[in-house]
């Protein structure tokens, strides 16, 4: 395991995981890590939007008006996208879908994609962090304006005040992690999000992984995780 932090690949299942939390909770940091080491891709449906439109597909040409008017893009061109996406050929050794479903319905159709796609029921880890842990990662977190990597005022400091160690990139603050927004943010996954814990759980396929460790920690164990099918004891 030690070997896998450091980029040697591990065991490469062809499965769909998803990887569910709160804002804060790590889960977009640790799908690049594993994504990485386990050889998967790291999906996300902001990325894949932004693809559609500026190929100018069928669907993104549907998404633009709707994303330049600042409006939620409809789930069935979204999934639309998901499907397009698992569909290519580098997505054949697996794949991390990182906030992604966000509802019930997105979680039922993303259901039949799989199942189309002969992918199976995905393997989901849910990343419990208490609230105020939350609040106080996302107040502190600082992005790299080049890189997007991350970093925190409170617990992982760059080398250099201010600056990315990778590439040295300003490090900057999001508008949305101001306490004020966080909480809200917080409302709406409880209310949106949350109840896709049951769902999935329903279904047998939900682990649980306690985000509060330090990062490696939580890495390892998500690798163990992943190759065993199985929670932390």
């Amino acid at each position: 395991m030690a070997a896998a932090l450091n980029g040697t690949p591990g065991v490469s299942p062809r499965r769909a995981l998803i990887f569910l939390g709160p804002p804060g909770a790590g889960k977009g940091t640790q799908a690049k890590r594993i994504a990485r080491t386990l050889g998967l891709l790291h999906l996300s449906t902001g990325d894949m939007l932004r693809d559609h439109v500026g190929r100018e597909t069928p669907l993104g040409l549907l998404a633009r008006p709707i994303m330049d008017d600042g409006g939620l893009v409809p789930d069935e061109i979204v999934l639309g996208m998901v499907a397009e996406r698992l569909g290519r050929p580098d997505c054949a050794n697996g794949f991390i879908l990182d906030g992604f479903p966000r509802t019930l319905p997105q979680a039922r159709e993303l259901d039949e994609v799989l199942r189309k796609g002969s992918w199976g029921k995905p393997l989901v880890v849910n990343f419990v962090v208490d609230e105020e842990d939350l609040i106080r990662r996302l107040t502190g977190r600082r992005t790299c304006s080049i890189g997007g990597e991350i970093y925190n005022i409170y617990d992982r400091l760059p080398k250099v005040a201010g600056r990315c160690d990778v590439d040295g990139g300003e490090l900057i603050q999001r508008a949305d992690d101001r306490p004020d927004v966080i909480r809200e943010r917080l409302d709406a996954y409880n209310v949106k999000t949350k109840p896709l814990e049951d769902y999935y759980s329903s279904q047998g396929v939900l682990m649980e992984l306690s985000g509060v460790l330090n990062m490696d920690a939580v890495t390892l164990t998500l690798l163990e995780m992943v190759e065993t099918g199985a929670s932390p004891a």
